[in-house]
């Protein structure tokens, strides 16, 4: 099964793209290869272009705002438990802090370590950190994997509270969906989403055996789901079969 995620708003997707790039970056520092390195540090720099948005905090930190208002009105309900509430709870708040305490935007910080603004300067250049461009950038990749993973792990610090954020507002509203199954006829599904209620997320999971991909759209009235075939040079070709997946709508 291969799980496909459609965002109904520019937050939500601006979530999934840090989201994306915090695994990556999560994934490559583990790694002892220089080259590995080298793109966990690309991706320290890609978080730094997304988070450098005047409003993502702020939003980051009015959905958890949110978010600890709704869970906290769960309380005194007896199909809750009061200790996984509070665990909950408490999780919310230290995110909110952390972020909240966070002067600026995350990573700001890094913006004044010079030797890391010559490397993302040249890094947007084809082939702009080699050996002769940046003399010690090279030196530092041919160094101890550890003292590698160890500066990583320093600069990416700066950014551990907006992950966290992203971490437990992606939780919550994927959380909030409940899956159906549904059934495409003739290569496409539709459906109108009912009225007053503002839907941020589609999940979608396919059976990955049928060769197929869904070409997902939506806006607040309806979402569509159509499905379609790559042929032998990638492109895509909309495919005829009836299909059943399973489907969630986030709010």
């Amino acid at each position: 099964m291969i799980l496909y995620e459609y965002p109904f708003n520019e937050r939500v997707r601006t979530y999934l793209r840090l989201e994306h790039l915090f695994a990556r970056l999560a994934e490559l520092m583990r790694r002892d290869s220089p080259l590995d390195h080298h793109f966990a540090l690309i991706a320290i720099f890609e978080v730094m272009d997304v988070t450098g948005r005047a409003d993502l905090k702020s939003d980051a930190l009015k959905d958890l705002e949110k978010q600890k208002h709704a869970v906290a009105a769960y309380r005194g309900n007896p199909a809750i438990s009061e200790a996984m509430l509070d665990a909950f709870l408490a999780k919310l708040n230290n995110a909110f802090d952390q972020l909240s305490g966070q002067h600026g935007k995350p990573g700001h910080e890094l913006n004044d370590n010079e030797w890391l603004m010559s490397v993302r300067s040249r890094a947007v250049i084809p082939a702009g950190t080699c050996s002769f461009d940046l003399p010690a950038y090279h030196a530092w990749q041919h160094g101890p994997a550890e003292h590698r993973r160890a500066d990583l792990a320093r600069w990416a610090s700066s950014l551990a509270p907006m992950s966290q954020a992203v971490a437990l507002l992606l939780q919550m509203l994927r959380d909030s969906g409940k899956p159906q199954k549904v059934m495409a006829t003739a290569g496409h599904w539709q459906q109108n989403l009912p009225q007053g209620r503002s839907f941020q997320l589609l999940r979608l999971h396919m059976d990955d055996s049928f060769g197929l991909v869904p070409e997902i759209s939506g806006n607040r009235l309806m979402v569509s789901v159509r499905l379609m075939r790559a042929d032998a040079e990638g492109k895509l070709h909309a495919a005829r079969e009836d299909l059943a997946f399973e489907l969630a709508l986030c709010a």
